[in-house]
């Protein structure tokens, strides 16, 4: 699978939180030592002993805590999510309260599906055999033309496939899925909004089956409908070549 990365200020965002804790006696700084040991990663086990794909992280470190787990991130010094087989390095990222950054790194190794993921579809059909849940519309594959800026636009409205996105999943920071197929060699697509007052990734090329796109605090915040959010909507484009976009969903 082709996982798509948006990256954005993460340390802004830990300075906009408010602290777990400013009592810290060695001055209001941890090392990255004392980061990783008082904190946890585990993987949970299948009867058979083997490592499960369920991922539950904890710090009890006074600081503000950022989990970047399988490329989502959890702004919580708590975060459990399902994993698909495969190996893993789980980052913990703190804020302490003099300002300093420390970071410790997990490598996690997910064996075997204990706890099986599903699928909550936003548009089509995806053609598996997993657990769905229909969360969006049904909706027959469709091929976009390069700079069409309503084909793929999260509206029900103004958009011509996709539905709107709920705040759960804009603030959920949810990583959506979009699979494709007959994708032209090369192609480029843009992540914008509605308005194409923000452009957050461009340049992205479109493979042959699953496309991970990850919601950030950016998006959530231009394209959400509530919650504080600019009601933007969420929106791809190619600006060169295209795909057939067979289904976007997200999995838990």
């Amino acid at each position: 699978m082709k996982k798509i990365f948006l990256l954005f200020a993460a340390v802004s965002v830990l300075f906009a939180c408010d602290p777990i804790s400013e009592d810290i006696k060695n001055g209001g700084h941890i090392t990255a030592d004392e980061l990783k040991a008082m904190s946890s990663v585990t993987v949970d086990k299948a009867e058979n002993g083997q490592n499960g794909n369920v991922v539950t992280c904890t710090t009890s470190a006074p600081v503000n805590a950022y989990w970047n787990v399988g490329g989502k991130e959890f702004f919580s010094n708590y975060a459990w999510k399902k994993m698909k087989v495969g190996e893993y390095v789980v980052k913990l990222t703190g804020l302490c309260a003099d300002g300093t950054v420390v970071t410790a790194e997990y490598p996690i190794k997910c064996e075997v599906i204990t706890n099986k993921l599903q699928k909550y579809v936003i548009y089509g059909h995806p053609e598996d055999d997993d657990i769905l849940v229909q969360d969006g519309i049904d909706g027959d594959p469709f091929t976009p033309a390069a700079w069409d800026a309503s084909a793929m636009r999260f509206s029900a409205n103004e958009g011509q496939h996709f539905p709107f996105l709920s705040d759960d999943i804009y603030w959920g920071f949810k990583t959506l899925v979009m699979d494709a197929s007959n994708a032209e060699p090369g192609n480029q697509m843009s992540i914008m909004n509605g308005w194409w007052s923000a452009w957050y990734a461009e340049g992205i090329e479109i493979v042959d089956g699953p496309n991970e796109i990850q919601i950030t605090e950016d998006i959530a915040k231009d394209c959400a409908r509530g919650n504080n959010g600019g009601g933007k909507d969420l929106q791809f484009m190619f600006k060169s070549g295209t795909a057939q976009i067979n289904s976007v969903y997200y999995e838990e």
